[in-house]
């Protein structure tokens, strides 16, 4: 049995960032689906790990870490060697870290949220969603014009953290048909060694 732990949800992007971050750097992980159709989330037990009652959590022997985020930035500290996924020099640390910001952000708002109505018939703002997702897909295609990565020459964790719900938008009705350098970003990603995909719905435009 591993000494990491993820508890998560398949169709979470979130705990999908975590996830396939382990699987890039090789790390073995016992993964736990929480039941949260029907409330596992909100139990007592699983508050103890995480007391916003949501995941994922990980949870690295005497360890326990909740918030996507966070996760990425502890995993890439403590078992990136060599600093790739999380720079150490300042302007490369604050650039990942501004793109953190935006998938905690805009994207959550965006592409994030649109998927909960179609995917989980979540009572969210659906048309409001869409303009945000569109405005900042609309900022990252001109970004990444000539570049390869969102916030360095390499990618970082700043790929992993915005990944998913930009890949999965059509599931919340939001087409990536007009942003071809966005579709080459998320094919570089899948091309990473370890890369693993999150499970797929036939919601909205992918139906």
């Amino acid at each position: 049995m591993s000494k990491l732990k993820l508890y998560r949800h398949a169709l979470s992007g979130h705990s999908h960032r975590v996830e396939v971050f382990l699987s890039i750097l090789g790390l073995k992980a016992d993964i736990i689906d929480v039941d949260l159709a029907n409330g596992e989330h909100k139990q007592p037990e699983f508050l103890k790990k995480n007391i916003f009652g949501q995941v994922p959590v990980l949870e690295d022997d005497t360890v326990t870490l909740a918030d996507s985020n966070a996760i990425l930035t502890y995993l890439a500290t403590k078992y990136d060697r060599n600093h790739r996924w999380l720079p150490v020099e300042a302007t490369k640390a604050a650039e990942v870290q501004r793109f953190l910001s935006v998938s905690a952000g805009p994207v959550a708002y965006g592409s994030a949220t649109a998927r909960l109505a179609t995917v989980f018939g979540a009572t969210v703002d659906h048309d409001k969603a869409i303009e945000i997702a569109y405005s900042v897909l609309s900022v990252l295609e001109v970004h990444l014009d000539g570049r390869d990565w969102l916030a360095t020459d390499m990618p970082t964790i700043a790929d992993v953290a915005n990944y998913a719900y930009i890949a999965h938008a059509p599931e919340g009705n939001v087409s990536l048909e007009e942003y071809p350098n966005i579709r080459a970003w998320l094919k570089r990603f899948e091309a990473l060694p370890g890369f693993i995909p999150m499970q797929a719905t036939k919601a909205g435009l992918a139906g």
